[in-house]
């Protein structure tokens, strides 16, 4: 008879996944090519465990990008309970500019793992498309940008966000292109809502003042 002993309870194993997945999001973030043993090691697992819950390096690369994803995706419900539609969906664009620039070798290591498995808008980014919908609905209910807009249209909009070096001083490039996406949604608008102007946006006619530089971490992404 086998030994219960070996066999780890459910909380058990449930702990050593999340250690698995938080040593995976801090090594693979520092460097694409961290070997998936030293991820285990790191975590304080063995080759069995660290197998048993991610049978090979794709399955844990994008359980970490999807499970970082679903942060961000997260937070455009609780900003939309804390601001105006317009301001939440600008707060919201600056955290996915923060978590694209500081998790910039995550990206790298899911684009080796899922080589010749599609595009990275086919792999995990189902709850960013729904968050980007929820946003742009409570903006076109306020009245605040043009009718009409897709999720489609916002992700090719702020495609550039993508080309951005994270090494560079890249917050002011990010915030002149996000009063760019701004401006266009705006146009045509119904005009139902007021606009709340994000705090880094130069008032019509003023020249563009640096943009404050946001910290390499996240909050609660």
């Amino acid at each position: 008879m086998r030994d219960a002993r070996s066999t780890p309870t459910r909380p058990d194993a449930q702990r050593n996944r999340e250690r698995i997945l938080a040593v995976a999001l801090t090594e693979l973030t520092r460097a694409a090519d961290t070997p998936v043993s030293v991820i285990a090691r790191k975590a304080g697992v063995g080759q069995g465990t660290f197998y048993r819950n991610f049978p090979h390096r794709e399955a844990l690369v994008l359980e970490v990008y999807r499970y970082e994803m679903r942060q961000v995706a997260d937070a455009a419900a609780q900003l939309l309970g804390d601001h105006p539609a317009d301001r939440a969906l600008r707060e919201w664009m600056d955290r996915l500019a923060r978590y694209a620039m500081a998790k910039a070798g995550l990206a790298d290591a899911l684009r080796a793992a899922t080589r010749g498995h599609g595009s990275l808008a086919q792999v995990g980014h189902g709850p960013v498309t729904e968050a980007i919908a929820l946003l742009l609905a409570a903006n076109e209910a306020a009245g605040t940008i043009r009718a009409g807009v897709t999720p489609d249209d916002f992700l090719l909009a702020i495609a550039g966000l993508w080309q951005l070096d994270p090494h560079s001083d890249w917050q002011p490039r990010a915030a002149r292109l996000f009063d760019l996406v701004a401006d266009g949604l705006r146009a045509g608008a119904s005009g139902g809502g007021r606009e709340h102007r994000h705090p880094d946006q130069r008032p019509p006619g003023q020249p563009m003042l640096t943009t404050r530089a946001h910290s390499g971490g996240e909050s609660g992404t």
